[in-house]
């Protein structure tokens, strides 16, 4: 089961999607410094505009929230520009070290947003420097809030349940489940979660409970790398189940979660 996702819901308000920020274009134009930290390349523009605009949100109120957005942008475009190094140009050899040279400037906002938070209680920061630099007291203190009004959002829910996940599989369920209780209607879920749900139901052996959330992922993310047609039907085939009526669960769960109806099982 993977939890390293951390990108993990980012309010893209203040990212990407606010109807009151300026476009790209205009905000290089009013904040030139902020568009030329990287070299331009063909690669990882996306990420790139990230990057801007989480600098952007951090200029105009430098506060934790704003910090955690510029790391989790950073990150994303330095694992994006990894990959793009890797690519050999045997005719443009300046491409190469270009990529390189803004993998290692990326590396080091990283760093440098890393330490100015280290004793932030911000509680995203917090499990931040527990799941990257495992800090003790970070999650010591993250671990604290169980239970606070500050974590009652689905990323920090589906943050304790990484943590509790080695420790106890039933309160896993719990915080996974209350995640997608707290989804709003028509929000972007996090695919981990079926993801993650199907994997401990299928280590437990429960295998109707397993196929129903792989058949929820498909349903959801047709196109996602961990699930297919094929490996659905394999599954299904080789346990014996009950298809028709399992499909109209999923596809019934599915849309309480869509709707922002979820309700957890009972356990």
């Amino acid at each position: 089961m993977k939890f390293d996702k951390l990108a993990m819901l980012l309010p893209f308000c203040t990212l990407m999607a606010c109807e009151n920020r300026p476009n790209f274009s205009d905000l290089c134009e009013q904040h030139t410094k902020i568009c030329q930290e990287f070299q331009e390349d063909t690669w990882c523009k996306q990420e790139r505009v990230a990057v801007g605009f989480a600098n952007l949100a951090d200029k105009s109120d430098a506060n934790d929230s704003n910090k955690y957005q510029q790391l989790i942008a950073y990150e994303g475009y330095e694992k994006c520009m990894v990959h793009a190094a890797k690519i050999e140009h045997i005719k443009l050899k300046t491409k190469q070290t270009m990529r390189i040279d803004n993998v290692v400037k990326a590396q080091a906002k990283i760093k440098a947003i890393a330490l100015a938070t280290q004793n932030s209680e911000h509680p995203d920061l917090l499990f931040f420097h527990w799941s990257r630099y495992l800090n003790q007291h970070s999650l010591n203190k993250f671990i604290a809030l169980e239970g606070n009004e500050l974590l009652e959002t689905p990323n920090r829910q589906i943050n304790l349940a990484s943590y509790y996940i080695k420790h106890d599989t039933n309160k896993t369920l719990s915080l996974l489940y209350h995640a997608l209780e707290l989804y709003p209607s028509d929000g972007t879920i996090d695919t981990e979660i079926f993801q993650s749900l199907a994997s401990i139901f299928s280590h437990k052996k429960e295998h109707k409970q397993a196929y129903v959330w792989s058949k929820i992922l498909h349903l959801y993310s047709p196109k996602d790398s961990h699930i297919s047609h094929e490996i659905l039907v394999s599954y299904f085939k080789s346990n014996n189940l009950n298809t028709q009526f399992l499909d109209r669960v999923a596809k019934k769960t599915l849309n309480n979660i869509i709707a922002g109806q979820f309700k957890a099982p009972r356990t």
